[in-house]
């Protein structure tokens, strides 16, 4: 783990609410997919991030969510607006990708999203021929961002499939609607072949690892960071 100076490359908005920002490094940095990075806003106040770049992009890449004017990441996209250069600490979190070949579930709600964007293009770049099922769990349509660009990549995987999944949909969605791992739940009957990575909040995540393990899930091959707080 180091403290890596960064050049803000670039900070655009994905949505009204969620911000998309590349960094380019100093130096390269190594990492593994679906592993963190602390942004440093100073030395005792380190704010967590998941890395939605697979490890050998040119640009380290963010997508933070910030709903409040004043909140906890809408702190860290000032930084970034009004700073060239910033710091971060990389990297962090074991819910990182296991090189094996078992079949994938990646599940996220939000911008959780970006912990298994990480995990899904180190795949694809990779030409992966392991099972990929992917689910992205949305409150509203007006949420998603870059669909065709993910639908793309999965689309380069051999055995991948991409699920968007909106909770409070509109009468003209067509896609699946509801909470996403209860989608999974009634997609898939037994859980037990898979290994799981999941990303969304820490109460969210706490309930799908006990749902999960009712429907055959083995907790050894379950992966989040949020478990080691839970």
């Amino acid at each position: 783990m180091s403290i890596i100076n960064c050049q803000v490359h670039s900070l655009e908005p994905l949505t009204e609410f969620v911000y998309k920002v590349l960094l380019k490094p100093e130096h390269k940095v190594d990492y593994l997919p679906g592993q963190y990075l602390n942004f440093m806003m100073s030395e005792d106040d380190k704010r967590a991030f998941s890395i939605a770049s697979a490890p050998d992009a040119e640009y380290i890449e963010l997508q933070i969510g910030a709903f409040g004017a004043d909140s906890y990441p809408m702190q860290v996209i000032e930084r970034m607006q009004s700073s060239q250069q910033v710091q971060i600490e990389i990297p962090l979190g074991q819910a990182f990708l296991r090189d094996n070949d078992r079949p994938l579930l990646l599940i996220a709600g939000g911008t959780g999203f970006s912990y298994i964007k990480s995990i899904f293009e180190q795949l694809a770049l990779q030409g992966s021929k392991r099972k990929v099922v992917v689910y992205w769990g949305l409150r509203e349509e007006s949420a998603g961002y870059e669909i065709t660009k993910t639908q793309e990549t999965i689309s380069k995987l051999i055995d991948g499939e991409f699920n968007l999944v909106i909770e409070n949909a509109t009468d003209n969605w067509q896609g699946k609607t509801g909470i996403v791992h209860q989608v999974v739940m009634n997609d898939i009957t037994d859980l037990s072949s898979y290994d799981i990575y999941l990303a969304g909040r820490f109460d969210m995540v706490g309930i799908v690892r006990t749902d999960f393990v009712s429907k055959g899930a083995l907790i050894d091959h379950m992966y989040a960071d949020a478990f080691a707080f839970i």
